[in-house]
């Protein structure tokens, strides 16, 4: 009976790990497309003139911090933390760049009649 209660236990862990990396990725691919959805200057206030690519890449690397953190704090609460190098930086990066493709291509590239 204890092994049973123990497999169930690590079940009902694994299945809240796996929903913990749903969430995040879900929430990375929000983030990645926010700069692009709208014109205020980091969600904070509307500006006078069209929001600049140069403020939506910022916002864009600030939001990718954002995630990175909350994804450190994730792996933190299930356990030790592993050390990455560049390596998992630029793949994170990268990936977080396509996430924000269809962002980028709608506030750009989707010409609207009217």
């Amino acid at each position: 009976r204890q092994e049973h209660a123990r497999s169930v236990i690590d079940r009902s862990t694994s299945m809240s790990q796996s929903l913990q990396i749903g969430v995040l990725i879900v929430l990375a691919v929000l983030a990645a497309n926010l700069p692009f959805a709208n014109q205020r200057l980091f969600l904070l206030g509307p500006l006078r003139q069209p929001k600049a690519l140069g403020w939506r890449l910022l916002e864009l690397v600030l939001l990718y911090l954002l995630v990175g953190g909350i994804g450190l704090a994730l792996e933190n609460n299930a356990g030790q933390i592993a050390p990455q190098g560049w390596e998992f930086y630029a793949v994170t990066g990268t990936m977080f760049l396509t996430l924000a493709f269809p962002g980028f291509v709608y506030r750009y590239l989707v010409h609207r009649r009217g």
